[in-house]
């Protein structure tokens, strides 16, 4: 009899063991799966903070960057809008150059190990266990998050498209084009209509402002990264319809939302130019796993 008064004990203190298994597993231990191939910024290409004029061929074939800054529903925008050369593309890169779990840096140092000249934070692949993570060809994730998980996909001829994981695997997305596929969403432009249902401002407190980070194609070669800044009272952080709207007004025919929150941070030139907060009283970037750049 009084080994059974023990078993409540022994349960209790199992099921405690696994819940800080579970914690730690999620958010603390670093698991490294594999090196990831980086690619390489191509210098050849000159960028710059003004829009470049496409005079010649030569001109033609440089990528060019414009920053800009907005205040709109009573926050701070940043605007990087990108029209890529011939021999440019969109990269992402991974914390540490490896695939695994709870392996960060922030952003910018992941920006300077790659050489990028403008940077944003991805999607934050390395919480999750699930969700299909392609990286510059590369499929290193293929496990299904759910059927109506949307993830934003950018083929290698840089056309954006968002896609349902219960619609596609990820070898049929590789053996399509993909080449790099982003898992956080929701889609918020698709086809130049506001593609933000009210379901997706319900999940995990998004009906909330915040900071956010988003990434829309305008036309063929012509992007923009946005960042905006959240949880002060000199910029409160946006919904998703308005984020949504944001980057229809910039003319986005694909727009869609990456991790957000105290990850939401853009660097272009060897500067964090927002201002990443968490809590809104510290201002320093998160370590993320993941980023999204330009060479």
């Amino acid at each position: 009899m009084r080994k059974r008064r023990y078993y409540p004990v022994i349960y209790v203190i199992l099921v405690l063991a696994f819940t800080v298994y579970i914690f730690l597993n999620t958010f603390v231990l670093q698991q490294s799966y594999q090196s990831v191939e980086v690619v390489s910024a191509n210098n050849s290409s000159t960028v710059t903070s003004d829009a470049v004029s496409n005079e010649d061929d030569s001109e033609a074939s440089q990528t060019s960057i414009t920053i800009s800054t907005d205040h709109q529903y009573d926050s701070d925008f940043y605007i990087a809008d990108i029209v890529l050369g011939e021999n440019d593309s969109i990269y992402t890169a991974l914390a540490d150059n490896t695939y695994g779990s709870n392996i960060t840096e922030t952003t910018s140092t992941i920006a300077e190990s790659v050489g990028a000249t403008l940077a944003i934070n991805g999607d934050f692949y390395g919480v999750q266990s699930e969700g299909y993570v392609i990286r510059n060809g590369e499929l290193l994730r293929s496990t299904m998050k759910s059927s109506d998980q949307e993830d934003l996909v950018i083929y290698e001829d840089g056309t954006m498209d968002t896609i349902q994981e219960g619609d596609i695997t990820a070898e049929e997305l590789v053996a399509n084009g993909a080449y790099n596929v982003l898992n956080f969403g929701p889609g918020l432009v698709e086809d130049g209509e506001i593609s933000v249902a009210s379901t997706d401002e319900e999940d995990n407190a998004r009906t909330l402002v915040n900071p956010r980070t988003a990434i829309g194609e305008i036309s063929e070669n012509h992007y923009v990264f946005v960042v905006v800044d959240g949880r002060t009272d000199a910029s409160t952080g946006v919904s998703l319809s308005e984020l949504a709207t944001f980057m229809q007004s910039l003319g986005c025919t694909e727009a869609y939302n990456l991790d957000g929150g105290g990850s939401s941070t853009i660097y272009y030139n060897g500067e964090v130019l927002n201002n990443p907060t968490t809590n809104g009283n510290t201002f320093e970037e998160r370590e993320v796993s993941d980023i999204v750049y330009i060479s």
